[in-house]
């Protein structure tokens, strides 16, 4: 088998930052990575089953990469699919060659040493009770400015609609002295930004009981060199002022909360196991409206949740209003195996459930639209992420986490990753507009 490898990788920031950290150590390993799978001796999906029919795209995607196993390919797939399905990929995809969930990917040198011996099934599907996190130096970053850090893997939460417990894992954290290693590292080699990363990020609990989630924010945030902090994703059980007083407090940590709440029905959140109400939610939104500085909030919405009403909705509606979100994520309901959803009625067919997705997306960009006029005449600092060229304009993100295409008389554009003072002239729904 030719030492090279092509790697796809679908689904969330982890599931990116997780190919980061693989393609890191295949490197270390002595493979190269190549651009195209026809160049490579190795092929590698990393997975994701958040969503409905994923298991049905691997298999696809498999199908189609099986004309090339004459050629001595060798195949892997990784990621939550992999541990969703396990050994029965095996029997439908017989030429492949490992399968392998996240939380074994430390294992990945010794399963390419049995690769590379001839082994033809070679699986890491037992370790979800670890208590070890993927910790490497070897990571090959593919943002040259934002470096992201995963500081907590798994999650125990068990809501009902969720695969993420059973594909990745119990909660377990990193120490957060290696947290604050790894950043000094991501500062010294240039990069001005870090996101720091968990299924629940604020549910980080330092196995060492030197620091909580929010001491460690503000540590991270002081470490030289680093201009900005975020986090993601945070889960409104784990939710504590102490993180909205360190943002307040810290000017690197960005003022932006995503906080995902999936249904402002109190009822529905109870079938979802969410185990908080509406109430206990707008608790910490009101937390975070106090603050000193403006801290953005965005969140995650579900539609049409099993037994979701045409009131349950209009109570995600009003809550939309109530918080006055700068941005949703919503999706509807599909059940995913294993999940305790699975045995509800899923009785909202398809079209009522787009329709009622409709609705919110509809309400939600009405909220936008307000929102974003407020910044009207605002003097912003953007960090420089891409250039339209069609347009003209340089695209940048504020601390915010909000898109903002500007013009610059510059002879010459910005650099990528740059920081620019810009002033905004125009502002729309899902984005800004200013000049330089």
């Amino acid at each position: 088998m030719s030492k090279t490898f092509y790697i796809e990788t679908f689904g969330c920031q982890m599931n990116a930052h997780d190919s980061e950290k693989v393609i890191g150590t295949l490197v270390h390993e002595g493979y190269a990575q190549v651009q195209d799978e026809m160049d490579a001796g190795l092929i590698l999906y990393n997975t994701c089953s958040i969503r409905d029919k994923a298991e049905q795209k691997v298999f696809h995607r498999l199908n189609e990469y099986k004309k090339m196993k004459g050629e001595g390919k060798k195949f892997a797939v990784i990621g939550c699919v992999a541990q969703q399905e396990g050994e029965k990929i095996f029997e439908r995809a017989p030429y492949v060659s490992i399968v392998s969930g996240s939380a074994s990917y430390r294992n990945l040198p010794q399963m390419l040493e049995r690769l590379e011996r001839g082994e033809e099934r070679i699986t890491g599907l037992d370790d979800r009770q670890t208590d070890e996190t993927f910790e490497t130096e070897f990571v090959a970053r593919t943002n040259p400015h934002r470096g992201y850090i995963t500081i907590i893997e798994g999650c125990d939460k068990f809501c009902a609609y969720c695969v993420v417990p059973y594909t990745r894992g119990k909660e377990r954290s990193r120490a957060a002295a290696s947290v604050l290693e790894e950043a000094r590292r991501i500062a010294d080699a240039g990069f001005t930004e870090i996101q720091l990363l968990g299924q629940n990020v604020n549910s980080y609990d330092d196995p060492s009981n030197k620091m909580t989630f929010a001491e460690l924010l503000g540590a991270v945030g002081s470490v030289p060199g680093i201009r900005r902090v975020r986090f993601t994703t945070s889960h409104p059980r784990d939710f504590t002022k102490d993180i909205v007083d360190v943002i307040d407090a810290t000017p690197t940590l960005c003022d932006h909360v995503h906080l995902p709440v999936q249904s402002g029905s109190t009822a529905i959140l109870k079938a979802m196991n969410r185990e908080y109400t509406r109430d206990w939610y707008l608790e910490r939104i009101s937390w975070i409206k106090a603050a000193k500085r403006n801290i953005s909030i965005t969140s995650d919405i579900i539609v049409g949740f099993p037994g979701e009403t045409e009131q349950d909705l209009e109570d995600t509606a009003t809550l939309l209003e109530a918080v006055g979100y700068d941005a949703i994520f919503a999706f509807k309901y599909s059940p995913r195996p294993n999940t305790p959803a699975i045995t509800m009625q899923d009785s909202i067919p398809d079209d009522v459930k787009s329709t009622r997705l409709q609705t919110l997306l509809d309400r939600q960009r009405d909220i936008q639209r307000i929102n974003y006029q407020r910044h009207m005449g605002e003097n912003m600092e953007l960090m420089v992420e891409s250039h339209n060229k069609v347009r003209n304009q340089v695209v940048g993100r504020s601390s915010q986490n909000k898109t903002v295409n500007f013009t610059t008389s510059q002879l010459i554009l910005p650099a990528l990753g740059s920081y620019q003072q810009v002033t905004i002239t125009e502002a729309f729904p899902n984005s800004l507009l200013g000049v330089n």
